[in-house]
Order: C-alpha cells, then sequence, then structure tokens
C-alpha cells in the first residue's frame, strides 16, 4: 500500500488551486502608480476648481469637507475605471502583467462589466478591513477572495509565453 505522504506535489496543486495572494499583493503594489498618478491629475482639477470657486489661493481643501469627499469618491471611481476597463480589455491591468495573472469569468469566459464593478467594489471593502477578504483566499477551498466569490470571477496564472 502507498504511503499517503508520497503524494507528488502536482497531484497536491491540482487538487487544491493556488492562491495566488502574493501575486496579487504584488500586483496591487503596482497598480498604486497609475492610482497615483490618476489621484494627482484629480487633485490638481480639484485644487484648480477650488480656487476658482472664489477660494484663496493659499487656501487648503479643508479635511471633511464637501470638496474633500468629492475628492476621495472622484478618486474612487477613478481607480474603479481603470481597474475595470483593464479588466475589460484583457483581463489584466498594468500591475497584473509583470506576474503573468488575470480576471476570467468562473465560466472561462470575459466577465461582464456588472461583475467586475462588483468587484471592484468588494475588493475596496475589503482592502478598507485591512485585506480581510485577500487573505481569505487562504482558508478558502477553492483559493477564492471575498471579491471572486462575490463577482464570479477568479484570478488565473497565465503560462510563460
Amino acid at each position: 500500500m502507498a504511503d499517503p505522504h508520497d503524494v507528488p506535489a502536482a497531484a497536491a496543486a491540482a487538487v487544491r488551486p493556488a492562491a495566488l495572494l502574493g501575486w496579487r499583493l504584488l500586483a496591487l503594489l503596482y497598480d498604486l502608480f497609475p492610482a497615483l498618478a490618476l489621484w494627482m491629475l484629480a487633485g490638481s482639477l480639484f485644487v484648480i476648481a477650488f480656487t476658482v470657486t472664489g477660494h484663496a489661493t493659499h487656501e487648503n481643501i479643508a479635511p471633511f469637507s464637501g470638496w474633500q469627499w468629492a475628492l476621495w469618491a472622484c478618486c474612487w471611481v477613478l481607480t474603479g475605471l481603470y481597474a475595470t476597463w483593464s479588466w475589460r480589455r484583457g483581463g489584466q491591468t498594468l500591475g497584473m502583467r509583470p506576474w503573468r495573472i488575470a480576471v476570467t469569468g468562473d465560466d472561462a469566459q470575459a466577465p461582464s462589466l456588472p461583475s467586475l464593478w462588483a468587484r471592484y467594489a468588494v475588493a475596496s471593502v475589503s482592502l478598507g478591513l485591512a485585506g480581510l477578504g485577500f487573505w481569505w483566499a487562504l482558508i478558502d477551498r477553492d483559493r477564492l477572495t471575498w471579491h471572486d466569490r462575490a463577482s464570479g470571477t477568479r484570478m488565473i496564472r497565465r503560462p510563460k509565453r
């Protein structure tokens, strides 16, 4: 009788898919840079609008003011547009390309736009909760995150070309 501890690593990996958590976190780090560029652009436009509407040139947008909440909402939407547009066009953002990871539907088809926005929204909540939805992939039976489950999408790792 064969010893159960002698199961080849490839067979064990086929039983339980990889969580890809490290790759996901590296992609998020890379995607921080295009997001920062979008946020700086939005911030600049808000400062210009703030000044044009009659505020002093050296006056800052007050914390927790309507202006600041609108700026945060604009930054969230701009980042969502970047992510969902990238996922819809090729399954990858700029940060996902070096790690060869991509978003796909559960049926291996391109996900719909509403499911991609659901993915983005749930991932935002997950990040706000110290990444709990990402860490969930370590214990999930299918190695899916909260946003994978909520949106009917999954992350795959593409083979080397």
